[in-house]
């Protein structure tokens, strides 16, 4: 899939119109790209949108008709839109693996080039990984929650376009719901595509039994009957039976029934009961209805007996507290043989100089520890002690037993992905899976989780203290 170079911010433009003014735009730059804060107010977050930033990167140029719009704004020099005609990303980009979980500040991706290529890509960057991030992230807790039940993505119909749709697909099969109802998405993604019918399939026969048999009759193999539409128990469910029956005498079963409304914890349960006592215990239940996290866990802890659930507004539109957007940044952190700094009014939060490595603290078990942030140069061992990045007056010495290992891999070199298959979303999944298993008790839980320990090294330390100091003195190098 091609994305426009146009997907960006004007000021990318204007910026890199500046840059080739300046004689600048062939500067050695090097850019960060993280977020400060977990979402969902959760204890992680699930790294994801990495495949389709780096076809985005290596597909990069500009159209001629691209260019011709450009030039319609009257903003833009026509030396500057010839040197568009053979501008290409040939960069080098770090990153984690999609499916690994991560924290704020942490820098997940790292996109070294000129500084014409390193900003210019900037505004897309943030636009897909913040987005599938966000969703692999509600996509995850979903998952959570539902134990050994089975989540689908139901979302295509409230996402924020065809686009959010896509994505959003995709992102939640990193977090773990491994099926959509998007066609699209099953073809593009290679996604089980999985639904049922609609109320208004039950309101176009005379009854409902009818409506029931008919569809029976075209899906005799993969009927599942949504029984809300009327009375759920007292119409829906003894309906579904009698198809239940006729089906078994064709030599078929009915596959499930869906849920949309009410109770969803009593009636399941309700449901249940009642196709066990007709002989029917194989016949699965499906939940739909406005489901996050937070209901699934509901209904499961009031003894529902939910075996699919449909999961689609909330889910798409990542809705919840500490939702809506992941709020990742992109910030310059080298440029020229200079390191650089964003320093805010609060010193403790001013940016990760320069180029860097991020390693995780494995246990023996293989359970993960901390994070540790440090130089790119620099050499940190078991043993080391660590800093906390907010309050430096905070330290913790690195386990002796613990194994240290890079969570980053070069996946772009010279403008050509060099990942393996990383768009098998299955592996993702299973990834994700791993991942939070690993995570140390407390981490996944939705209220007050663990805050996983994030610590910066010696080296980075005194190299941003060496940095704001030099700035509070009033220096341009900073």
């Amino acid at each position: 899939m091609r994305y426009s170079p146009l997907i960006t911010d004007l000021y990318e433009l204007t910026m890199l119109a500046g840059y080739v003014d300046e004689g600048m735009a062939d500067t050695p730059a090097v850019f960060d790209l993280f977020f400060r804060h977990n979402p969902f107010n959760g204890g992680y977050a699930i790294f994801a949108g990495l495949a389709p930033a780096l076809s985005y990167l290596e597909n990069l140029s500009f159209t001629s008709e691209e260019l011709s719009y450009l030039n319609s704004l009257g903003l833009f020099k026509a030396t500057f839109l010839e040197y568009l005609e053979e501008f290409r990303f040939r960069g080098k980009v770090t990153a984690v693996p999609e499916g690994t979980a991560v924290f704020g500040n942490e820098p997940l991706l790292t996109v070294e080039g000129t500084l014409a290529e390193a900003q210019f890509v900037e505004t897309a960057l943030l636009n897909i990984i913040n987005f599938q991030t966000l969703v692999a992230t509600k996509a995850a807790r979903i998952c959570h929650a539902a134990g050994n039940g089975t989540v689908i993505e139901f979302g295509l119909r409230r996402a924020q376009g065809p686009d959010g749709g896509l994505s959003a697909a995709r992102a939640a099969a990193v977090g773990g719901i491994r099926s959509t109802s998007n066609v699209l998405a099953g073809m593009i993604h290679k996604l089980p595509v999985k639904g049922t019918h609609a109320h208004s399939w039950i309101m176009a026969f005379p009854d409902e039994l009818t409506a029931f048999r008919k569809y029976a009759e075209v899906f005799p193999d993969s009927t599942i009957l949504l029984v809300d539409t009327y009375d759920t128990l007292k119409s829906g469910i003894p309906n579904a039976i009698t198809v239940a029956g006729e089906l078994a005498e064709r030599g078929h079963r009915l596959v499930g029934i869906r849920l949309d409304s009410g109770d969803l914890a009593y009636l399941s349960k309700e449901a249940r009961r009642m196709f066990d006592a007709a002989g029917f215990p194989e016949v699965r239940i499906v939940a739909s209805n406005e489901l996050d996290e937070f209901v699934i866990d509901s209904i499961r802890d009031e003894g529902g007996r939910v075996d699919i659930y449909g999961v689609g507004t909330r889910l798409v539109t990542c809705d919840g507290d500490g939702g809506g957007a992941l709020g990742g940044v992109y910030k310059l952190v080298r440029s020229g043989d200079r390191p650089r700094l964003k320093v805010t009014s609060d010193t403790a939060k001013a940016t990760l100089p320069d180029r860097k490595r991020l390693l995780r603290a494995l246990a023996p078990d293989g359970s993960f520890i901390q994070d540790v942030i440090t130089l790119d140069s620099e050499s940190i061992v078991p043993g080391d002690t660590v800093f906390d990045p907010a309050n430096p007056l905070q330290y913790k010495t690195i386990p002796v037993t613990a194994q240290l290992i890079d969570l980053r891999d070069v996946v772009m070199s010279d403008g050509k992905a060099v990942l393996g298959p990383s768009d098998n979303l299955n592996v993702l999944a299973d990834r994700t899976a791993d991942q939070l298993q690993k995570l140390p008790q407390g981490t996944l839980r939705f209220m007050n989780p663990h805050r996983y320990k994030i610590s910066i090294s010696k080296g980075l330390l005194d190299l941003r203290q060496q940095l704001v100091k030099a700035i509070q003195e009033g220096s341009t190098h900073g």
